[in-house]
């Protein structure tokens, strides 16, 4: 189901590539979604786990947008560099954003951690991904918008993807 499908008024929980593909201007239908939440028209809501993966991926594609750093194993690349992550600063002023745009932004907690192991389990999630469906459940929250179809598979929540992304 594509992100314009998701009614008025319902919750969703927002995967970290949903803020990247809005960020870098790469998915109008990603903006689009999150004009809603902005706008009252959704609830959205995130975890700080995935806020922390949006800084890093923006902070990633930041210093290889600029020329700082070529593609490829960019973490290590910016690790032996401290002098060029001194001066990356649009990754924090877009991804700080996110409480702004009308984002809940929740903790993880220990239960949702101990939970995750029963998500990785059954479906063999990664670690991220079944922290976010165990973190999303507790929350009461059974809708979800992403473009990972890792998450296809999970019959107990209704997966959300724009249109414009191919997966």
């Amino acid at each position: 189901m594509t992100l314009d499908l998701i009614p008025d008024g319902e919750t969703v929980f927002i995967d970290a590539n949903i803020f990247i593909y809005h960020f870098t201007g790469v998915s109008p239908d990603c903006s689009q979604f999150l004009s809603r939440c902005e706008s009252g028209l959704l609830t959205g809501i995130t975890t700080v786990h995935l806020l922390l993966e949006v800084l890093h991926r923006l902070m990633m594609l930041e210093a290889v947008g600029k020329g700082l750093v070529e593609a490829g194993n960019i973490a290590r690349k910016l690790r032996a560099r401290p002098d060029i992550v001194k001066n990356l600063h649009d990754y924090a002023i877009n991804g700080l954003r996110i409480p702004e745009m009308g984002i809940g932004v929740f903790p993880c907690s220990m239960d949702d951690c101990r939970y995750s192991q029963q998500k990785r389990e059954f479906y063999g999630l990664l670690t991220n991904d079944s922290v976010l469906l165990a973190s999303m459940q507790a929350r009461g929250c059974f809708n979800l918008a992403t473009t990972d179809a890792d998450f296809d598979q999970v019959k107990e929540v209704s997966v959300f993807k724009p249109g414009d992304i191919q997966g």
